[in-house]
This record gives C-alpha cells, sequence and structure tokens, in this order.
C-alpha cells in the first residue's frame, strides 16, 4: 500500500471540514459560488496529491493552506475587487438598528481591504478561523514570529481606520 492520504480519511476530512473551510474561504471572498469553488477546488487538488501528503494529520492543513492560496488567485483576478453581498438579519430589531450594523460591518470590511495582503490573511485566520499563531504561520508558509508581527500591525491599522470611519 502507498503511503500518503487515503480516499476514506479524504473523505473523513471532507464531512468533518467542508463548512470550516467554507467559511475560511468566505473570509477571504465575497459571494457563497466562489467560496464553494474554491473549497471543491482544494479538495480535487488534495485528492490528486494525496500519496503526496505522507502524514495523516496534515491533510487538514494542506486543505486550509490550499483554500487560501486559491482564495489569492481569485482574488487576483478580479478586476473591480470585492463586493459583498448583504443580508438582511431575520430577527432584527428595527430598520436603523440593521442599518447601523451594516454601517459597522462596511467600515470593518473597508479597513480590512485597506491591510497589506499579510495583515488581512493573518486576521482573517487568526481571529475569524479561530486558528493559533503557529497553525497561522503553518497555513501561510511563514515564521511564527512574522505571523506575531503581521497580526500586530494589522490591529493597529485597523484601530486608527476604525477609528477615522467613526468620526
Amino acid at each position: 500500500m502507498v503511503a500518503g492520504t487515503t480516499v476514506d480519511h479524504l473523505t473523513e476530512t471532507y464531512q468533518a471540514h467542508y463548512r470550516s473551510l467554507l467559511g475560511l474561504a468566505a473570509l477571504l471572498l465575497d459571494d457563497t459560488a466562489s467560496c464553494e469553488d474554491v473549497v471543491q477546488e482544494a479538495f480535487i487538488r488534495v485528492h490528486s496529491a494525496r500519496n503526496r501528503v505522507r502524514d495523516r494529520d496534515k491533510t487538514l492543513a494542506y486543505l486550509r493552506q490550499t483554500v487560501v492560496n486559491l482564495s489569492r488567485s481569485a482574488l487576483r483576478r478580479r478586476i473591480l475587487g470585492l463586493k459583498l453581498l448583504s443580508k438582511p438579519m431575520p430577527d432584527m430589531a428595527s430598520a436603523e438598528e440593521g442599518a447601523y450594523d451594516q454601517l459597522e460591518r462596511d467600515d470593518l470590511i473597508k479597513a480590512m481591504r485597506g491591510l497589506q495582503r499579510r495583515q488581512r490573511e493573518v486576521l482573517v485566520l487568526r481571529y475569524f478561523a479561530d486558528m493559533t499563531e503557529s497553525q497561522v504561520a503553518e497555513t501561510l508558509g511563514v515564521s511564527l514570529g512574522s505571523v506575531k508581527a503581521y497580526g500586530s500591525r494589522g490591529i493597529a491599522a485597523l484601530r486608527v481606520a476604525m477609528e477615522a470611519a467613526q468620526s
């Protein structure tokens, strides 16, 4: 038997982590169809290279890295940038409250877009995907110190941008 990730292991990984990988892609891209395409493509690529993934425990990390890389490629191809789909909150108390929440989200998204690419990726993986610093470093292929530096600078830049947006 050839060492590596088996089809059964990849199927189990798909069933257990598809939604979290879709969520990761959603934080980097703007529409559901693109997110689904990126995650499906990631599984296809890992399936094709499953014999090269020697450590089964690294399958998820490899998938995360592939999702990030494919999201980068999708963003590079876009001329107009990200277009976020606004979805009304079903349990919204009032239109004013929903408008205020949307403005805050828009300010945060605008501030995130203003960050350097690596800062944005580190913050998305660290705080939205709830990954540890070492997982982020492995996913992005950078050192732990770089993750800390990008994260710190990214938060500082977000703070400045959000304060400017609210004044």
